[in-house]
């Protein structure tokens, strides 16, 4: 066989132009997950839930903290109280109640050092009995008793109804008892709301309004006294802890008096100034504080507000808001002259333009 012949049979090699590249195998196509959109809307819930519940456990505290400190005010006033009759012992659990709740009371660190250096000096005297003496029986019938207390209800004498209620229940303790708690109630209502809310301020009493109302209310169960009452309770209370921080931290003062402000502008203690005339007062001294320590622009503002509010005339405070209102504003005062050039003392209204911690209930007159 030729050459030719056998290359004829040989197999052709491939040239460049006629290989044929092997077919690619495609990898796996990728799917978006289909759970991915459902977990990402849940998260987003989950996280809503998540903010709007520290948001309202916040405000639950804020809540919370504030009937904390009416509660120790309340302690210290009464701490004192043993304090200054000698009654140590009596003193000591009144104050250690606010060191276990609150340590940095204001005025709690003083007062129980002054306590520790009394019984130290001078201890609790013992108590020497004094000889008993037999009060003249009261002879009266229950009926009797029960027709007096509730006349003196009606008649709005809250001492006397009070003072015939309790000898019914100690003479009759079983008589007509659902009746007799509600007499109870009404009258400790009755006379806490009095005292409160007195029109002669000298006769307020905030601390015996409060413990009225608290003595109430066990009559009905905690949490049930009515919506007045306890707007009171709660407003009192408030008004006596921005008392408390009365010269020591304005700005604390200011915003304890702006809650009370809102609700109840006119309540005041024995002092005879209401909250309205205390918030403005903490306000300028809040001014005043930050001026000093070169925040002019900060304390503008409060002088601002504080003139915006009604009030007996401030003559020596003009000159130091005059001087803040030209540093803040370089001598324009945006037409008209300064805040404090402009503002007239007593006339004006409170506006709503006037800085407020929060936006509290208002309370109706009782």
């Amino acid at each position: 066989m030729s050459d030719s012949d056998t290359k004829d049979t040989q197999p052709t090699p491939a040239t460049a132009a006629t290989q044929v590249n092997p077919p690619v195998q495609a990898g796996p196509k990728k799917n978006f997950p289909r759970w991915l959109p459902p977990a990402i809307f849940v998260l987003l819930i989950v996280i809503g839930l998540l903010a709007g519940y520290g948001s309202g456990m916040g405000q639950r505290f804020a809540a919370q903290n504030t009937v904390v400190a009416g509660q120790n005010l309340e302690q210290y006033q009464l701490g004192m109280q043993a304090l200054q009759a000698g009654e140590y012992d009596i003193a000591k659990q009144h104050f250690d109640s606010i060191i276990q709740t609150d340590p940095n009371f204001p005025g709690i660190k003083d007062a129980y050092a002054e306590l520790l250096v009394r019984m130290q000096v001078s201890p609790t005297p013992l108590f020497t009995p004094t000889s008993l003496y037999t009060a003249t029986p009261d002879t009266r019938s229950s009926d009797q008793i029960f027709q007096r207390a509730q006349d003196s209800l009606n008649a709005g004498n809250w001492d006397d109804a009070l003072a015939n209620l309790d000898i019914l229940r100690k003479n009759a303790p079983d008589y007509q008892t659902a009746q007799v708690d509600g007499m109870y109630y009404m009258a400790l209502r009755q006379r806490g709301m009095s005292k409160i809310s007195n029109t002669d301020c000298k006769n307020i009493n905030l601390e015996g309004g409060i413990y009225d109302l608290t003595l109430a209310e066990r009559f009905v169960g905690t949490g049930n006294l009515d919506s007045t009452a306890e707007a009171y309770r709660t407003w009192a209370r408030m008004y006596i802890v921005g008392s408390s921080f009365w010269g020591l931290d304005w700005a604390q003062a200011q915003n304890y008096f702006s809650q009370v402000m809102n609700a109840l502008p006119n309540l005041s203690d024995s002092s005879c100034k209401t909250a309205t005339q205390r918030w403005r007062d903490a306000t300028i001294q809040y001014a005043e504080q930050l001026a000093s320590q070169g925040k002019i622009c900060q304390a503008k503002d409060q002088f601002d507000a504080a003139f915006r509010v009604g009030g007996p005339a401030d003559q020596g405070v003009y000159p130091t808001a005059t001087a803040v209102d030209y540093q803040c504003t370089g001598g324009n005062s945006g037409g008209g002259g300064s805040s404090a050039d402009t503002a007239t003392p007593g006339g004006e209204t409170p506006t709503s333009e006037a800085p407020t911690a929060t936006e509290p209930p208002t309370a109706t007159n009782p």
